[in-house]
């Protein structure tokens, strides 16, 4: 199955277009951290499901703990339980390092700190379905990816998915419309 995954980042989006452009599922954020939501996550899920598409989220992470994993389960469990929908697919942990946040704060690098982190996001979710964003890099180097036995979505931009996981983030410039997703494919 093709996807796209959305934020606030993609704006205002022609769903008629994603649907026509063969997408059959979306991945929305729910937010980032301890207490910030993204703005559009309840429209984009409501407004994807009324197009006949199925959804599902993920949460960026700035933990640099388990505790703080714990905090932001129960912020993005709220949001989405607020935001009252239906998510037909997992919550995902964004576990990534991308602006460089947990570099300049003295984050520990390690499989066993990083795992546990993800452990404890997934586990304070329940009774969500979770599972794991990742790129490969952080797959193969930083997340002892078999322990934690939850649905693994890899980010590797390139012609092959050399994890085959639950689901394949393959480009960050799919085009639909005028406007660029990142695009997913989704192993069913």
């Amino acid at each position: 199955m093709k996807g796209i995954d959305v934020s606030v980042f993609n704006g205002e989006i022609n769903w008629c277009d994603v649907r026509d452009a063969g997408i059959e599922f979306v991945i929305c954020r729910t937010g980032y951290g301890k207490s910030v939501l993204d703005e559009t996550f309840a429209r984009n899920v409501t407004d994807a499901h009324s197009h006949g598409l199925i959804c599902g989220a993920y949460h960026y992470s700035y933990a640099l703990t388990p505790q703080d994993a714990i905090t932001e389960a129960l912020f993005c469990k709220r949001i989405i339980e607020e935001a009252g929908v239906l998510l037909e697919l997992p919550v995902f942990l964004d576990m990534e390092d991308d602006d460089g946040y947990k570099s300049r704060h003295g984050f520990s690098f390690t499989r066993r700190n990083v795992t546990n982190i993800c452990r404890a996001f997934i586990d304070s979710i329940q009774p969500l379905d979770c599972g794991v964003y990742a790129s490969y890099s952080w797959l193969t180097d930083y997340i002892d990816w078999q322990e934690l036995g939850a649905p693994i979505w890899n980010a590797q931009w390139s012609l092959q998915d050399d994890f085959k996981g639950f689901m394949w983030q393959f480009t960050d410039r799919f085009v639909i419309g005028n406007k660029f997703f990142d695009g997913n494919i989704l192993y069913r």
